[in-house]
């Protein structure tokens, strides 16, 4: 549920916030993030370290964490814990935040943000066309990874505490579920 009961645009949430405020724009609806818990920061810095080594190495683009905005439109916002960024679309890499769709994007659940993680945003990101999509669940040790054909996400691969990580997006990245958890 949306903190306010006002509709905003991105213009309006910088205007009416402090810079550092955790705050995304869905649909209009204002949703502000608590500080995210010691394992979903561990576990981010884990995914982090592993894809931005792999993008570096290969010269594949930028990988970014949060909080970054990704401006999808001026009326959906986000900070999503990490996206990828291919080295053609680097461009769109502004000051402000991303303008567009990322290549990817991981985010890690919490309890508070389950249900606009696993539904709102996989939406809004398979509508604005992110080619691939993870979710990662610290609390039982799974990884979704969705990725878009024809408009529309596929489970490309799930992974419950052990199994290789594969992504279509980034070629022969090949990650053991068991470093990640």
């Amino acid at each position: 549920m949306p903190l306010v009961q006002q509709k905003w645009t991105y213009a309006e949430m910088h205007e009416k916030l402090p810079p550092e405020t955790r705050a995304e724009v869905i649909d209009n609806d204002l949703y502000m993030s608590p500080a995210p818990s010691a394992e979903h920061q561990r576990l981010l810095k884990r995914i982090f370290r592993l894809l931005d080594g792999y993008v570096e190495e290969k010269g594949l683009g930028e990988v970014n964490i949060a909080p970054f905005d990704v401006i999808l439109d001026e009326d959906n916002v986000v900070q999503p814990d990490l996206f990828f960024v291919a080295t053609e679309k680097r461009g769109a890499i502004a000051d402000r935040g991303l303008l567009g769709a990322p290549d990817l994007i991981v985010e890690i659940l919490s309890p508070s943000s389950f249900y606009r993680d696993t539904v709102q945003k996989k939406d809004l990101y398979e509508t604005f066309g992110v080619g691939e999509y993870w979710i990662a669940d610290p609390a039982n040790q799974v990884i979704e990874i969705f990725t878009l054909a024809e408009g529309k996400y596929r489970l490309h691969a799930f992974l419950a505490g052990s199994g290789e990580i594969t992504s279509a997006r980034l070629g022969d990245l090949r990650i053991d579920a068991k470093a990640v958890f």
